[in-house]
C-alpha cells in the first residue's frame, strides 16, 4: 500500500521523482559492492581450498611445486626468510682424479658439490606421500645460492641441467647437488722436481651475498673430503686432503664467507727411477768399464766412452722436453749435469792415459806400440851388465866383500860428500854416504797406475754423489 501511495504521489506531482532516482541508484551501488565482496571472498576461499587440496594424496610433485612456486607466495629473487644469517651446509664427494701429464702442475678433479639450506616458503603438508619433491625441472624458479669457484684452473665441460639434482623436503630443507669437473692449477716446488708434492686448492664463496647474509659451513664439520667407493685415479696420487675455512690473509674478499679445499698430491717416484735415474746410473757406470781395459785398447775405450755419452744425451733430452719450463736450477738439471761430467771425465781419463803411455821414456828406450816393454829394454840392460862385469871388483880387507853391502862396486850411485852439490860416480871410490840412483818410471807403468787410481776414485765419487743427491732432495721435500 505504501508503494502504491508513493506511486500515486509520484504520478500526482513531479517533485518526488529526483529523490526516488537517487535512492534507487544508491541501492544499486550497494548491491554491486556487496556482490563484489562476495565474489572476492569466494575466490580467496577457493584459492585456500585449492592450496590445501594440493597436499592431499594422489598429487604429483610437479603439481605441488607448481602451487608452492606461485608468484603470489614465492619470489626467487629474495633470500629465504630465516631469522639471522642463512646457513648453507656444504660437502664434497670425490669421484675421480687424473693428471694427464705427470710432469705438469695441472690435475683434473671430478666431484659432487652438495649444498643444503632451509627455506620456510617451501614447506608442504605431511599428508603428502612424498618424503621429498624432485625439483630438477624447477631449478630456474627456486632461489639458489650464487656459489662460484675461486683459485682454480678451468672447467672441464659446460654446465648442463642433467648435472644437477634438486630436492625439497617436507620441512622446507633444500638439497642442491651438482657435479663439477675442474682442471686445477697447482703449486709445486719445481726446484726439487720430481721430489716435490704439488698442492692443489680451490675455494667456494658467494659472489653477491656478504657474510652477514649467507654463511658457508662444512656439513657435519668434515675436516677431510669424502671419497666415492668407485674413486678412479689416473697418474694422480692423492696423499692428503683437508677442508678448511679460507684464511683471512688468503681470502679473495674478507667480508664474504669462503670455504677452501686443499689436495696434496705426490709424484710417481717409481716412474722417474725406472725412466731417468736407473738408466742414468747404468750409463755412467758403463763409462767406468774403460778403466779395466788395457791402456792401449783404443777402439774399445773410444767406443764405450762416446756411446755412453751419446746415449745419455739422447735419453736426457727426450725426457727434458716433457718437463715444466722454469728459469731456476732444478734437481733434474743437477742430475743431468753431474752424470754428464762423470761420463766426460772418464773419456778424458782415457785420452790422458793414452797420451802418457805413448810418451818417449827418459832413459832413451824407444817405445814401439804392440811390443813387450821388457824386450824393448833388453839391449840397455845387457849393456849395463857388460859394463859392470868389465869393471874391477873392490873387496874389503880379508878378500871378500863386506856383508850386507847393498851396492855393487861399479854401480853408479849418488854421493853427498863431494861438496855443496851431490855428484854421481862408482860405488868403489870411498864415498861414505851412498844413495842408489833411481830411474824415472816407465810411461806405460804411469798410464796403468792412472787407470788403477781411476778404478777406485770414479766409482767412489759417483757413489758419494748418489747418496748426497737422494738424501738431500728427499729431506728437502
Amino acid at each position: 500500500m505504501g508503494w502504491a501511495a508513493l506511486g500515486r504521489r509520484a504520478g500526482g506531482g513531479g517533485r518526488f521523482s529526483p529523490i526516488l532516482s537517487l535512492s534507487l541508484a544508491s541501492l544499486a551501488s550497494s548491491l554491486i559492492l556487496v556482490v563484489l565482496c562476495l565474489l572476492t571472498s569466494a575466490i580467496t576461499l577457493a584459492t585456500f581450498i585449492k592450496a590445501e587440496d594440493i597436499f592431499e594424496e594422489g598429487k604429483s610433485d610437479k603439481e605441488i611445486l607448481d602451487n608452492l612456486l606461485l608468484s603470489t607466495r614465492y619470489d626467487k629473487r629474495l633470500l629465504p626468510p630465516v631469522q639471522g644469517t642463512l646457513t648453507v651446509n656444504v660437502s664434497v664427494l670425490l669421484l675421480s682424479l687424473a693428471s694427464p701429464d705427470e710432469s705438469s702442475l695441472k690435475y683434473e678433479v671430478e666431484f659432487l658439490l652438495q649444498q643444503q639450506w632451509y627455506d620456510p616458503r617451501l614447506r608442504y603438508s605431511n599428508r603428502s606421500r612424498y618424503e621429498f619433491l624432485n625439483a630438477i625441472h624447477h631449478h630456474n624458479d627456486i632461489w639458489l645460492p650464487d656459489t662460484y669457484f675461486i683459485m682454480h684452473g678451468d672447467f672441464k665441460d659446460p654446465l648442463i641441467p642433467v648435472h644437477f639434482a634438486l630436492r625439497i623436503y617436507r620441512n622446507g630443507t633444500v638439497n642442491y647437488l651438482m657435479r663439477r669437473h675442474l682442471i686445477l692449477s697447482c703449486q709445486g716446488r719445481l726446484n726439487i722436481f720430481p721430489f716435490d708434492d704439488p698442492l692443489c686448492s680451490f675455494a667456494i664463496e658467494s659472489i653477491s651475498y656478504e657474510q652477514t647474509a649467507i654463511t658457508y659451513v662444512w656439513k657435519n664439520d668434515e675436516d677431510t673430503l669424502r671419497k666415492s667407493p668407485s674413486l678412479t685415479t689416473l697418474n694422480a696420487y692423492l696423499i692428503q686432503n683437508q677442508t678448511i675455512t679460507c684464511p683471512i690473509k688468503a681470502s679473495w674478499r674478507g667480508n664474504y664467507s669462503c670455504l677452501k679445499v686443499d689436495l696434496i698430491f705426490t709424484r710417481d717416484r717409481a716412474f722417474y727411477f725406472t725412466t731417468v735415474f736407473i738408466p742414468g746410473v747404468i750409463l755412467v757406470t758403463s763409462s767406468f768399464i774403460t778403466f779395466w781395459l788395457e791402456w792401449n785398447a783404443v777402439p774399445a775405450r773410444v767406443m764405450i766412452g762416446v756411446t755412453t755419452m751419446l746415449n745419455f744425451f739422447t735419453t736426457s733430452n727426450g725426457f727434458r722436453s716433457t718437463l715444466p719450463v722454469v728459469s731456476n736450477l732444478t734437481a733434474m738439471n743437477v742430475w743431468d749435469g753431474v752424470c754428464m761430467c762423470f761420463i766426460y771425465a772418464s773419456l778424458l781419463e782415457f785420452v790422458c792415459v793414452n797420451y802418457v803411455g805413448r810418451k818417449r821414456p827418459l832413459h832413451n828406450v824407444v817405445y814401439r806400440p804392440g811390443e813387450n816393454p821388457v824386450t824393448q829394454r833388453l839391449p840397455a840392460v845387457l849393456n849395463r851388465i857388460g859394463i859392470i862385469l868389465a869393471s874391477p871388483l873392490k873387496r874389503e880387507p880379508g878378500g871378500s866383500q863386506a856383508p850386507g853391502s847393498g851396492a855393487g862396486p861399479n854401480e853408479i850411485v849418488t854421493c853427498t860428500n863431494c861438496g855443496p852439490n851431490p855428484c854421481t860416480h862408482a860405488a868403489n871410490n870411498g864415498c861414505a854416504a851412498e844413495v842408489r840412483k833411481k830411474e824415472p818410471p816407465h810411461p806405460i807403468r804411469v798410464a796403468k797406475t792412472i787407470d788403477v787410481i781411476a778404478r777406485i776414485l770414479f766409482p767412489a765419487a759417483y757413489a758419494i754423489f748418489l747418496a748426497f743427491f737422494f738424501i738431500h732432495y728427499k729431506s728437502v721435500s
